[in-house]
């Protein structure tokens, strides 16, 4: 990834990663992409709808494209999607001392490569733990998406520890 475009701080260490989950977006046969819908009680499922209504149209020059099945949930920009996801359960992968985590624009996030060359970003210090895949074909803006993102998820989603 080209990190050198975009304004961020690299933070390593335990208090910089409090959150990440597994999910995914992938193509399907007719170019649409999927996600799976994360399961949420009511608190968590108000603030995923609030940022749903706050999210840009646009993320890195990519018009919103959601994935099926249609939630408030996830959202998604592109073909292959950049693909986000609200309400994901906290990852393990945050309890790793070693783990990478970068702040962009004032949202800390876990950064995790996964084998297929995409990025998995999960959101730290914040009352919802948000997921967004950056496939390995849009890897090349680095932190672009993440940086469209951070206002709408600083407007809806408090900052704070998930539950």
């Amino acid at each position: 990834m080209n990190f050198s475009r975009h304004r961020h701080r690299i933070v390593l260490g335990p208090p910089a990663l409090a959150l990440l989950v597994a999910a995914a977006g992938c193509s399907s046969a007719d170019g649409s992409a999927s996600a799976v819908v994360p399961s949420v009680d009511a608190k968590i499922a108000k603030l995923c709808r609030n940022l749903d209504e706050a999210l840009p149209s646009e993320v890195d020059g990519l018009n919103r494209r959601d994935p099926e099945p249609a939630s408030a949930l996830t959202a998604g920009w592109g073909n292959p999607a950049i693909i986000l996801r609200c309400g994901v359960a906290r990852p393990e992968k945050m309890s790793d001392p070693e783990a990478d985590g970068v702040e962009v624009d004032g949202v800390g996030w876990l950064l995790e490569k996964r084998d297929d060359g995409a990025f998995r970003f999960t959101t730290t210090l914040r009352k919802a733990y948000l997921e967004v895949t950056i496939p390995a074909k849009r890897t090349g803006d680095g932190m672009a998406p993440l940086v469209d993102l951070a206002p709408a998820i600083k407007k809806a989603i408090p900052e704070g520890i998930a539950d």
